[in-house]
C-alpha cells in the first residue's frame, strides 16, 4: 500500500511539475510576443517608471541602477535575438507538455532531450555568472527529467504489455 502511495505521489508530482513547465512556456511566448511588440526605448521608459519610486528612497539601488543601465543600453538586434529564442523555447516547450500531458510517447524522449539541453547550457551560465534562481530552475527541470524518464519507461511497460496480452489473444482464438 505504501508503495502505490509513493507511485500516486510521483505522479501527481509528475503531473503537477508539467503544468508548471507548459505555463512557464506560456509566460516566454507572451514575453517573446511583447520584445517584438515593444521597442527598446519603450522597455528603457517603462523600467524607468517602475524603478522611479525604488530610486527616490535609495538612488544607490543595485538592482534598480543595474535595470536602468542594461534596458539603457538595449539594441533591436538584442531584443529581436530574445524573441526568438523565448518564442522558440516557448512553443517547444508548450507542445511537447501538451503532447506528453495527452499521452504521446514519441513526446517523452523529445522532452528529456529538450530539457537535458537546456540543464546543460543553464550549467554554462551557472559557472560563468551564478544565479541562486538559475540555480533552482536548474535544479527543477533536473527533478523534472528524472520525473520523466520514470513515467517513460512506466508507459512503454504499460503499452508492452498491452501488445502482449493482444498477441496472447489472438493465438488463443486461432
Amino acid at each position: 500500500m505504501r508503495i502505490d502511495g509513493a507511485h500516486k505521489l510521483l505522479d501527481r508530482t509528475f503531473f503537477i511539475g508539467l503544468i508548471l513547465k507548459g505555463l512557464d512556456g506560456v509566460v516566454e511566448l507572451v514575453g517573446g510576443i511583447a520584445l517584438l511588440l515593444i521597442t527598446p526605448a519603450q522597455i528603457s521608459a517603462l523600467v524607468r517608471a517602475l524603478t522611479r519610486h525604488e530610486l527616490s528612497e535609495d538612488p544607490h539601488d543595485l538592482i534598480a541602477n543595474w535595470l536602468i543601465d542594461y534596458t539603457s543600453s538595449l539594441g533591436v538586434s538584442a531584443t529581436v535575438f530574445g524573441a526568438v529564442y523565448l518564442l522558440a523555447h516557448g512553443i517547444v516547450k508548450v507542445v511537447l507538455v501538451v503532447a506528453v500531458l495527452r499521452g504521446k510517447l514519441w513526446a517523452y524522449p523529445w522532452l528529456i532531450g529538450f530539457l537535458v539541453a537546456f540543464i546543460g547550457y543553464q550549467g554554462f551560465v551557472l559557472i560563468a555568472q551564478f544565479s541562486v534562481g538559475l540555480l533552482l530552475l536548474t535544479l527543477f527541470d533536473i527533478f523534472i527529467v528524472v520525473l520523466t524518464v520514470r513515467e517513460y519507461r512506466l508507459h512503454r511497460r504499460r503499452r508492452a504489455a498491452r501488445i502482449a496480452s493482444a498477441s496472447e489473444g489472438r493465438q488463443q482464438s486461432m
